[in-house]
């Protein structure tokens, strides 16, 4: 059983009291906070909101194991997440980043470059946080909490233990006492604009055998590619500098952009953003992929990323096998649009018998392609003229190949988590409850080799801790200790979250604080200037 509450204090009610309220069933998702389905209209989140604190959430069912995965009751456990809290959770790391505070940072090398002992911010005291905790076997959820410091953040989840922790917005008032105000004295005013990809929103191109919660080394090259595509959008189209890519603990990967400017937008805004990236890429009933013509340069861009990694990843045996054996060449063949028979004759001759296995899937789909630009493109002498070709025929075979690239690789969005700033998503660092898995942040230079399977579980890192400090014990006896041991400042630089950990601090966190501290020295001249005071 599960139970879901929405409680504006810090601290949930006692169990004998839960059990009295008003029940109501609504469905759960596995990787989204509960929300109202009303979400996008404050006044009607305002009012359901008051309603929450009597809803009752069913689990949903139990998904099937992943093909390969760890025994999640080994993997997970109230205790080892107890241990991941106490020891090696990033407490510095969350508020540094969180309350955009410059003053956090410090020289290179003292504190890890990270101030722990900062002076609170606003920004991070008006943020609002949720925590899911099992209480006496019913998880409960609360909404609406809200925090000064890095210590308070720290002490709350100690004392809850959480199973899942998700971050919201920046409101204009301190979540914590929002029951205290006026339902117009609590908007929303900044929040980071967040995508959310999923594997399970590509089962109908899954043709590993996956479905659902299930993953495997094959269709996760599927993550690899949307961040690819996603990133190099966010970056070269919008401008954006500080993301970050985290992975989900599970079956799917979410993106952070950081800067102002993003933090900023209002829902049209980030309803916008999000929609430029989206592509109608049909399902199992219309395979259709609507595309525009002539192909906005966003999306020629991507094709010509995805296109290799379709040919290495999509076609062979050792990915999706879509152009492997004779029956899925077949296949492929059947999918061409009308006007292609010439096309298709001289294929079924290389395709079919004998003649097939001379050619390797990369070949076949390089003939294939060949043979479409050629039909569109024959001059006058040979036959038919392209210019006297139906154009909407000749449209629908020259972006065929496109579309079947997209289909199998371009990314697929859950476009309702990007579109508001009061949307849940859940925080990078915590730990996946069915999984044990931590969500790590992603290495974008090296995203083709990152492994969902290599990421730590909880019992995985205990076993590390263990290992480090049995080995330094003993070097400390017959060596005096090692110079290693002296270095490092945190717990969690003695397991396999050191790399990750230390990339996302490199990479995105302190360049970020850096450019914060230059900015506000440069208004803060600004300002002297005016006032003449040199």
């Amino acid at each position: 059983m599960t139970t879901a509450l929405s409680l504006d204090d810090n601290a949930a009610e006692p169990k004998s009291i839960l059990r009295k309220r008003e029940r109501r069933v609504i469905e759960e998702d596995d990787d989204e906070p509960q929300l109202s389905e009303d979400q996008t209209e404050e006044e009607d989140l305002m009012e359901e909101d008051k309603q929450e604190e009597q809803k009752i959430v069913s689990p949903e069912p139990a998904p099937k194991p992943a093909q390969s995965s760890v025994n999640s009751a080994d993997a997970f456990s109230p205790e080892l997440l107890r241990m991941y809290y106490s020891r090696l959770f990033p407490y510095h790391f969350l508020y540094s980043w969180l309350s955009y505070d410059a003053s956090s940072l410090v020289p290179s090398g003292v504190g890890g470059g990270i101030n722990k002992t900062s002076s609170s911010s606003s920004l991070f005291s008006r943020r609002e946080f949720s925590m899911t905790s099992l209480i006496g076997g019913d998880e409960i959820y609360i909404r609406y909490q809200s925090f000064k410091s890095e210590a308070e953040l720290q002490s709350a989840i100690m004392a809850k233990s959480p199973i899942k922790i998700d971050i919201g917005a920046v409101y204009n008032n301190a979540p914590k006492d929002k029951k205290a105000l006026a339902p117009n004295a609590f908007k929303p005013e900044q929040r980071e604009l967040v995508f959310d990809i999923d594997l399970t929103d590509y089962d109908e191109v899954r043709n590993c055998g996956c479905s659902g919660a299930s993953i495997c080394t094959k269709c996760w090259t599927s993550m690899s590619m949307a961040i690819k595509v996603m990133d190099k959008g966010l970056r070269d189209d919008f401008g954006f500098k500080h993301m970050s890519w985290f992975y989900s603990g599970r079956r799917g990967v979410h993106c952070w952009v950081c800067d102002e400017s993003a933090r900023e937008l209002p829902d049209a805004g980030r309803s916008a953003v999000a929609s430029y990236f989206e592509v109608m890429l049909g399902n199992d009933k219309n395979n259709n992929v609507v595309l525009s013509h002539p192909l906005h340069p966003m999306l020629s861009r991507a094709y010509s990323m995805l296109e290799p990694l379709f040919i290495k990843h999509v076609l062979p045996e050792s990915g999706h096998g879509l152009l492997a054996t004779e029956e899925s060449c077949m296949k492929m063949l059947k999918a061409l649009p009308p006007g292609t028979d010439s096309v298709v004759n001289a294929l079924l001759k290389e395709w079919k018998g004998q003649k097939a296995s001379k050619t390797t899937p990369a070949e076949k789909w390089l003939s294939l392609t060949k043979k479409l630009n050629e039909l569109t493109r024959k001059s006058p002498s040979k036959g038919k003229s392209a210019n006297t070709m139906d154009n909407k025929k000749r449209i629908s075979i020259e972006q065929f190949p496109i579309a079947t690239v997209f289909r199998y690789t371009y990314p697929r969005l859950d476009i309702n988590v990007s579109k508001c700033q009061n949307h849940l998503l859940k925080s990078p660092f915590c730990v996946h409850p069915k999984t044990g898995r931590v969500c790590v942040p992603i290495d974008i230079s090296q995203v083709d080799k990152f492994d969902p399977f290599a990421v730590p579980t909880l019992a995985q890192l205990m076993q590390e801790l263990d290992e480090y400090e049995a080995k330094q014990k003993a070097s400390e006896e017959t060596e005096g200790g090692s110079t290693e041991a002296r270095k490092v400042q945190h717990d969690w630089q003695k397991t396999s979250l050191k790399v990750p950990f230390e990339h996302f601090q490199k990479t995105f966190l302190t360049p970020m604080l850096k450019e914060l501290r230059r900015e506000q020295r440069a208004e803060q001249e600004e300002k002297a200037a005016v006032m003449g005071d040199f």
